[in-house]
């Protein structure tokens, strides 16, 4: 499958699920939503220290063609990299794609 335009990076949603183990004790985990073209692209990061170690924040923009069903609380999933989904913001202008505005604390 060939990428479309500046869409060239393949991403793949997941949204949080919650199952039960054997004795019935919750685990956390994620399912997957979709996997969709996308232009992944670096807009900040930060270092500070949280709780006397160091730690560093990257924010990134995941622009996607438009679609329902992403929101906040979502995860993206790029390479190795695993991004949380901040805010969901739509094309206004042209309502042919969305930014999906993320972050990693690493």
């Amino acid at each position: 499958m060939q990428a479309a335009g500046k869409l060239r990076h393949r991403v793949t949603f997941k949204a949080p699920l919650t199952t039960q183990d054997a004795a019935g004790q919750p685990i956390a985990g994620f399912t997957d939503v979709c996997t969709v073209w996308a232009d992944v692209r670096y807009i900040s990061g930060v270092e500070a220290l949280k709780a006397d170690a160091p730690a560093s924040t990257v924010r990134a923009s995941v622009r996607i063609r438009r679609r329902s069903g992403i929101n906040a609380g979502m995860s993206v999933a790029h390479g190795s990299t695993m991004f949380n989904v901040v805010a969901v913001l739509p094309d206004e202008r042209g309502m042919e794609y969305m930014d999906v505005v993320c972050e990693v604390t690493q």
